[in-house]
């Protein structure tokens, strides 16, 4: 039997054909990727569609699809929660920016534990994914969860079957904080997993950890709080056990440097406040367009968003780009240009 989730915003963001009106004459944009932030962008093209006419699809696909899409030039944008390298866009000829701000959360499924009861740091956390803690009521779990009541099952390892950012994010911050799982594992968008059952996208780990029992998997906090997920709380790097939510998001990315490089990784960061697993997601572009009336109109789409989406991020658990960063990443988009070098941003 097919599990459907209770994500109307994703299914219209998948399912739309859209077509395109607008100034410069392109009929249809697409884009390609991230599965994170399909939500945000599935609302915004609803509603970007009901203020100007225009229309914008956007399939969710994974990070790793997005990136393969956008190289090829088979989509006019590609979206992914791995940030490229400055030295990686250069080789290809492309431009990344940040669109939002989230996080990965830890999810689980176990009877009679209620959302933010279960209390989980990063050895206890890798350990599971590396297959050396198998039962809940291992001893490394309970001496984090005094008083909770563990049962005595095995766990059931729930994680990413495609190329992920979200993955990327999640084996990014136990690199850093595990060195056996560094060592054994690393990062990527897609790793050699030691243990775990593979979900696609976002929705499919949600879908597998809400119908797995004693299972634990991870997945964007938007995805937790529409379908009312059991999460975890986490240590983060000042020793505090967190909940995730906008604050916690907010906190580990004040840090980033987003006028030096948008190259920003913001796992494990320092502060009190901080979620641990926090990410942005990326849109990427490519610097010579092919078709430039199309580039424009993703331009003005994002605009658009930038400008009049902020409250819809926010409704839907996103943390909005800062108005300073949307200022410096409206700068970068003198960047993007025709075949004969004139820039494609409208003014």
């Amino acid at each position: 039997m097919r599990y459907v989730l209770n994500l109307p915003l994703l299914s219209l963001a998948m399912a739309s054909t859209l077509g395109f009106v607008g100034v410069a004459g392109a009929q249809e944009i697409t884009g390609a990727g991230a599965s994170f932030p399909a939500p945000i962008y599935a609302k915004w093209a609803s509603d970007y569609n009901k203020a100007t006419g225009v229309k914008v699809n956007y399939q969710s696909i994974g990070s790793g699809g997005g990136i393969k899409q956008i190289d090829s030039k088979t989509v006019d944008f590609g979206a992914s929660d791995m940030p490229q390298t400055d030295e990686v866009l250069k080789s290809k000829g492309q431009v990344q920016f940040p669109a939002v701000i989230g996080g990965t959360v830890p999810v689980i499924n176990v009877k009679g534990i209620a959302p933010g009861q279960m209390k989980l740091d990063s050895q206890t956390l890798g350990d599971i994914y590396l297959g050396k803690i198998t039962r809940w009521n291992d001893a490394a779990i309970k001496a984090l969860n005094p008083g909770l009541a563990l049962p005595d099952a095995a766990i059931a390892p729930v994680r990413r079957a495609d190329g992920s950012g979200t993955t990327f994010n999640f084996t990014n911050y136990l690199s850093r904080v595990h060195p056996e799982w560094k060592a054994k594992v690393g990062e990527g968008t897609a790793v050699n997993w030691p243990v775990g059952a593979g979900g696609k996208g976002n929705e499919g780990v949600a879908a597998f950890v809400a119908r797995l029992p004693n299972s634990i998997g991870y997945v964007e906090y938007s995805y937790v709080k529409q379908n009312k997920m059991t999460y975890t709380l986490l240590k983060n790097k000042d020793g505090q056990f967190v909940a995730p939510d906008d604050d916690a998001f907010k906190a580990a990315a004040a840090g980033a440097d987003w006028n030096k490089s948008f190259y920003q990784l913001i796992t494990d960061q320092p502060g009190k406040g901080t979620w641990p697993i926090s990410t942005a997601t990326f849109i990427l572009m490519h610097v010579k367009q092919d078709k430039p009336a199309n580039a424009t109109e993703v331009l003005k789409f994002f605009n658009w968003a930038f400008s009049n989406g902020g409250k819809a991020a926010s409704d839907l658990d996103y943390v909005p780009m800062p108005t300073a960063v949307i200022a410096t990443i409206q700068k970068s988009w003198g960047e993007i240009k025709d075949g004969a070098g004139k820039p494609v941003a409208f003014k």
